[in-house]
């Protein structure tokens, strides 16, 4: 009889290994059951990073209207139409008309700004970093948001956004006068003087940005080239040098160490 017993002992892990299955059947089922649907709507940072594109298309396109028709000549139903949206799409990325002026000329500055710092970071010598931020210069100027810059007067805005804008434009003033000092003092430009030189280089630059096309004859490469080499080299022909003529600086202002020969 104990033999009998424990043989029908014997049969029941088999018959618990059966039974034991039946749980996790259902448990499988009822997590099936309970999993969340994928949510239509995009994570919190990827809805952000679509706002901010949509924003900047906002800026480019009102950019280029202000560039074609002028700021008070284009109306924000212009920019909507242009966008294929309604009016009322365009405050859930800006305020007004004007802030949309204030945020494409600091972008431009901004531009111009990143643009002059890189060149700096790269280094090498004065006359060479000065070459390569004019032509950053002249390439963003032919850009909409550097048109922006150009062709819009400080007037337009709000006594604070004018400080603002016209400290941004400040430091770009300074850095070309920081390089043609350092072009000078390293020899590679005539004696002149700095605040003079950066007008006359950054004035004739930036009138690019007044009638330029992007359609136009000349390419902005093109144009940075020959304006890198009138603005440095002049216009005037040359005679070859001799020690009977000594060389004539910036402003006329006649070179030092060509003087005491």
């Amino acid at each position: 009889m104990e033999f009998k017993d424990h043989a029908s002992i014997g049969t029941f892990p088999s018959s618990l290994s059966g039974r034991s299955t039946m749980p996790q059947k259902k448990s499988a089922s009822k997590a099936a059951q309970t999993s969340p649907p994928t949510s239509p709507w995009v994570p919190a940072s990827a809805r952000e990073q679509q706002r901010e594109t949509k924003r900047n298309a906002v800026l480019s396109t009102a950019a280029q209207l202000f560039n074609e028709r002028g700021f008070h000549a284009t109306s924000l139903d212009d920019i909507a139409a242009r966008l294929n949206v309604s009016k009322p799409t365009l405050y859930y990325y800006v305020k007004n008309k004007d802030q949309i002026l204030i945020e494409c000329v600091r972008k431009g500055l901004q531009m111009m700004h990143q643009g002059i710092e890189e060149t700096r970071r790269a280094g090498g010598k004065a006359i060479d970093q000065l070459m390569a931020c004019m032509r950053v210069y002249t390439r963003i100027v032919t850009l909409d948001f550097g048109m922006c810059v150009i062709r819009v007067s400080d007037d337009e805005f709000e006594p604070d956004s004018r400080k603002e804008l016209r400290r941004l434009k400040s430091g770009i003033d300074m850095e070309f006068r920081r390089l043609v000092t350092a072009g000078i003092a390293e020899g590679s430009l005539q004696p002149c003087d700095p605040k003079m030189a950066a007008f006359v280089i950054a004035g004739a630059l930036s009138w690019i940005g007044r009638w330029y096309e992007a359609d136009g004859e000349y390419s902005a490469e093109e144009i940075a080239t020959q304006f890198n080499a009138m603005l440095l080299n002049g216009v005037l022909r040359r005679k070859p040098e001799t020690s009977a003529a000594p060389a004539v600086a910036c402003g006329g202002v006649r070179s030092k160490s060509r003087a005491k020969k």
